[in-house]
This record gives structure tokens, sequence and C-alpha cells, in this order.
């Protein structure tokens, strides 16, 4: 399940300056994980962008938290956050 999930997540120099994407559309991973971030359901971000769906944003999901298991992270020049 879990490669069948990742595979969603595209990555095309094309499409949103080569930011992650859900299946090469202009959805990026960015995006989901800022609308969950701000407290949207899931129902609430399929019902606002019909293209998506519930595999989807797992896949958003399972692509950040592999991202989050490198072995450091090196701070360049200052965290935007």
């Amino acid at each position: 399940m879990e490669s069948s999930l990742i595979k969603r997540i595209t990555i095309n120099s094309e499409i949103c300056h080569g930011k992650p994407t859900v299946r090469n559309t202009r959805y990026t991973v960015e995006l989901i994980l800022d609308l969950l971030s701000a407290g949207m359901s899931e129902k609430e971000i399929i019902n606002d962008y019909p293209a998506l769906n519930s595999d989807d944003i797992k896949a958003c999901l399972l692509f950040a938290s592999k991202l989050t298991k490198v072995k450091s992270i090196h701070k360049i020049v200052a965290w935007n956050f």
C-alpha cells in the first residue's frame, strides 16, 4: 500500500517549478499539508478540491513523513517560520 501511495507524489520541473505535487497536477504537497495544519479535515479538502481523493491526502502525509526521516538537517541560512 505504501508504495502505491508514494507513487502519487510526482516531481516534474515543468509543473509548479518542480515542487512535489499530487499526480502531476498543480496541487502541491505543500498546499495539502498547509490545509491540514490549518485545521481542515480530509473531507473538507476533498469538497474544496474535488480532483483530489483520500489516497492523495494520505500520499502527501506519507511523503512528509519520509522527509522527516533524514539522517540530518543542515541549517542553510535561517529557518523561515
